[in-house]
């Protein structure tokens, strides 16, 4: 004798098959590397043009290398800047500041120290921005530009 098969339960709103806890729902707050992604790229466009608006050049976006990657890149005047971009929906996983440690501020200074070599722009000044970007439920994003981040 065989079983009938058995609907699935409906999928909640968020496309997951159960309350929160269920072992195929994720934890609350938890996102998918997609949304991850799409926040992240939001924040580069608001931060790019936040930069823009104050007079800086955009050089690159997203530039690589074998040992990391440049959010942004920009000229600001005769400076090269290097800026990570931090994008942020609430205070869950730490404020942008925070997710700049020692390491990782080293590891963006001799980014745009390759960049600046890569360029034939090894002359120029450089440093190291940070553009936090919160995005609230509604409304405009609020963006705070660090100047300088000294490593």
């Amino acid at each position: 004798m065989t079983t009938p098969a058995l609907d699935p339960p409906p999928l909640t709103p968020d496309g997951t098959a159960g309350p929160p806890g269920t072992p195929d729902t994720p934890p609350r707050g938890a996102r998918s590397a997609a949304a991850r992604r799409a926040l992240g790229d939001y924040g580069e466009r608001v931060a790019a043009r936040h930069l823009l608006d104050r007079g800086l050049v955009l050089l690159a976006r997203n530039w690589r290398c074998p040992e990391g990657e440049l959010d942004l890149v920009l000229r600001d005047g005769a400076v090269l800047v290097g800026c990570e971009v931090k994008t942020r929906t609430g205070v869950v996983g730490g404020t942008p500041h925070e997710a700049i440690t020692p390491a990782k501020l080293a590891r963006l200074h001799r980014l745009i120290d390759r960049f600046a070599h890569e360029h034939g722009l090894a002359d120029r000044d450089r440093r190291v921005d940070l553009v936090a970007v919160h995005r609230p439920r509604q409304g405009a994003a609020v963006v705070e530009h660090v100047v300088g981040l000294a490593s």
